[in-house]
């Protein structure tokens, strides 16, 4: 199918993005799907990953950092983020088209049929099968385990106005693999790193949401944006109060010193800055908030590698 014109450009998308500007037109469609114009979300998927390689080492150093799997959880991030991105988009067909922000997408907008779509799908799952079997057998288990929480996901937001929980479930199963790629098994301090990270998606997520809260009421898809209505931002307040909590305990189980306080102070800080000057009903501001929450993971990651590496 013919690509549509640039100008056609998905609402959230940058209108610089390497996409439009660079890949081939033949492959606008598919990369848009698995939103590769958007890096955000694999970012937001990595991210728990890489933290979690880091927290193994800190906890025990002997073992090092392994660089190889931090670039085979990044390349992981990417297909996987973008499979969900497509499962959710064939899912989500004749609800995108209704949704302001939606409406362009390659399904709805008619440039990709679904049968082109399911093969996308299933090429982008192999790339993370293929990623997945590098690792130790305890973590393919484990990372195979996580397929019923992302294929049931898509579905959330017609049956509970807590979607965003079930992203938070699937989206930091990372949190648990990077501790279970070092050490072939979990302890506590990876699952209070993924609790954490559930609540930091929740939070983040329904910050996203609501750029569409007028949107969905009027088709009808639950969000959290919607449930916490008037009181969004305060209880995103206390939802990034709760990850930074489980956060400190997770560094604090895996033996973190004083170097990795004095670097943290980045990520909180960034939380805060997002609740205090959210504007629930301005989107360029929604959608900047969100964004910023790459720089959160960012800083987490380095806080731990600092304080491994010195």
């Amino acid at each position: 199918m013919q690509d549509k014109p640039n100008s056609e450009i998905i609402a959230d998308a940058s209108k610089t993005n390497w996409v439009d500007r660079y890949a081939p037109k033949a492959i606008h469609p598919y990369a848009k799907m698995a939103r590769w114009d958007r890096p955000i979300g694999y970012w937001l998927l990595f991210w728990p990953c890489a933290i979690s390689l880091a927290l193994a080492a800190v906890a025990r150093p002997a073992a090092g950092f392994n660089f190889y799997y931090l670039f085979l959880f990044f390349v992981g991030a990417v297909a996987m983020r973008g499979a969900g991105c497509t499962l959710n988009d064939i899912v989500d067909r004749n609800i995108d088209g209704k949704v302001e922000r939606t409406r362009l997408r390659p399904i709805p907008s008619g440039r990709i049929s679904v049968p082109q779509a399911f093969i996308f799908l299933a090429a982008q799952c192999l790339v993370g099968l293929a990623v997945l079997w590098q690792f130790n057998d305890f973590t393919k288990i484990l990372g195979l385990s996580s397929i019923g929480l992302v294929i049931i996901y898509p579905f959330m937001k017609r049956i509970t106005y807590w979607p965003q929980l079930f992203l938070g479930l699937a989206f930091n199963w990372g949190a648990l693999m990077g501790w279970a790629a070092m050490f072939g098994e979990l302890h506590y301090p990876a699952y209070y790193l993924y609790a954490g990270a559930i609540l930091w998606t929740i939070a983040y997520d329904t910050i996203y949401a609501l750029q569409d809260r007028e949107d969905d009421a009027l088709i009808g898809v639950k969000s959290t944006a919607r449930l916490f209505g008037d009181y969004a931002q305060q209880i995103c307040g206390l939802f990034y109060l709760g990850a930074a909590i489980l956060w400190f305990l997770a560094a604090d189980g895996a033996g973190a010193g004083p170097v990795y306080y004095w670097v943290m102070w980045g990520a909180p800080a960034i939380l805060a800055w997002q609740i205090l000057t959210l504007k629930p009903d301005q989107t360029p501001n929604c959608l900047i908030r969100f964004q910023s929450n790459y720089w959160v993971g960012l800083s987490f990651a380095l806080a731990l590698y600092i304080e491994y590496a010195i």
